[in-house]
């Protein structure tokens, strides 16, 4: 009687500590896979922050670039926005505002020359218009294409009847740049695509013609 006693506490404790053993490997399982689930979010957490940052940084640092005067940009005052039915002769190549056709030019890359004075009006609802004379390389090209992508109220197309490789157009103002990595590029955009100089500002640049 006493051995089968001894015998079967025995058994118990044996089971006992077996149990035990298990709970404590798998609980040693859970931290693991719990300090690598960590280690893999603060991995991914770290760059992501960084990256985050530096685009928050160019953001405000092209903030405060548009909030400046841009070095050669010419000013234009006093332009006429009637309605027309005939093709205007704009003073400046290409036009950069006065009266134009009623409709507008829809936003986009243009591998071909488009109608200036649809285009006029495109400048009218806060388009910038991105024009160069077509000697110029496919690499400035590529650039440019890459720089309006499918931003909303840009315009990128050839104009041959300008004497500057590179034109930046909106309403009332125009800057001339020689090449597409000009840093003056991006922050003419950001002072003046939907800028305080637009007449209609948020008006159509899609739903018109396609140049």
């Amino acid at each position: 009687m006493g051995k089968n006693t001894a015998s079967a506490n025995s058994k118990r404790e044996q089971a006992q500590a077996m149990v035990a053993n298990q709970q404590k490997k798998a609980k040693r399982t859970r931290l693991i896979t719990i300090g690598v689930a960590a280690a893999a979010a603060l991995a991914i957490a770290v760059p992501t922050a960084v990256v985050l940052s530096g685009e928050a940084k160019q953001r405000a640092e092209l903030e405060a670039a548009a909030s400046q005067p841009i070095e050669g940009v010419q000013v234009y005052t006093d332009l006429a926005s009637n309605h027309v039915q005939t093709d205007v002769d704009y003073p400046q190549r290409p036009g950069v505002g006065g009266d134009h056709y009623p409709v507008w030019a829809n936003c986009g890359i243009y591998n071909r020359e488009i109608d200036e004075t649809h285009a006029v009006h495109s400048l009218e609802h806060g388009a910038v218009w991105i024009t160069y004379r077509s000697d110029i390389s496919a690499e400035e090209k590529a650039a440019l294409e890459e720089l309006v992508g499918e931003r909303t109220y840009l315009l990128l197309s050839p104009f041959n009847d300008q004497e500057e490789p590179i034109k930046l157009s909106a309403w009332g103002v125009q800057l001339a740049v020689d090449t597409a990595s000009d840093p003056r590029i991006p922050t003419f955009i950001a002072k003046y695509r939907q800028g305080e100089q637009t007449p209609e500002p948020g008006a159509a640049c899609t739903g018109g013609l396609d140049g």
